[in-house]
């Protein structure tokens, strides 16, 4: 503020000059900063504890005195209470905007990678799960045709064996074959797996 005050101007008691800015006189403003900056901006750092956004903030406030000073009412208050006020409304809403500036970057960062150790063994666990489907298909794609339907309908559907003798249409004993002797296969071909990979 570059403004060099009258001494009309400095004689002038706070509620004067809140008049005399609702009336846009600039040395009216010019001597409220040099009366409040120093407590304002003291407001302003105990609400965002930091003195170079302090600096920010307080230059708001001047502009918001300057251009709403005809809000001010002497009948509801001091002047100076009114500044305070306004140092300390502007304050919470730069913390607000902090806050959210904040918020809305952990958002971003969280949804970009997983966000805790559940997430990352769950998808492990579905990488496993998948390995293992594809191992076993291909070993059942070894068996024959009539030994693979028994076995997955036994151990991929839950089905009892009295169950698939009546689903096939098949005899009780010819189903308890056909599941023996694919889970023989089975077994036989995993261990001749399990041996190279050793």
């Amino acid at each position: 503020m570059n403004i060099a005050p009258t001494s009309s101007f400095a004689e002038k008691d706070d509620e004067a000059l809140m008049a005399c800015l609702a009336a846009k006189e600039p040395n009216a403003l010019w001597i409220l900063h040099q009366r409040y900056h120093s407590i304002l901006k003291s407001i302003i750092i105990s609400v965002i504890h930091d003195e170079t956004e302090a600096d920010d903030v307080l230059q708001e406030v001047f502009i918001q005195i300057w251009t709403h000073a005809s809000n001010y009412s002497a009948a509801k208050g001091k002047a100076a209470g009114w500044l305070i006020t306004l140092a300390r409304r502007r304050a919470i809403d730069r913390l607000r905007q902090r806050h959210a500036y904040q918020l809305a970057t952990d958002r971003l960062e969280k949804a970009s990678k997983p966000s805790n150790a559940y997430e990352i063994e769950s998808a492990e666990h579905d990488i496993e799960r998948q390995d293992i489907s594809n191992y076993l298909n291909q070993l059942l794609q070894q068996l024959p045709v009539p030994q693979k339907e028994v076995v997955i309908l036994a151990h991929l559907h839950g089905m009892s064996q009295r169950q698939i003798a009546v689903h096939m249409s098949l005899p009780l004993g010819t189903v308890k074959t056909r599941l023996e002797l694919g889970m023989r296969k089975l077994c036989h071909a995993a261990c001749a797996v399990h041996h190279k990979v050793m």
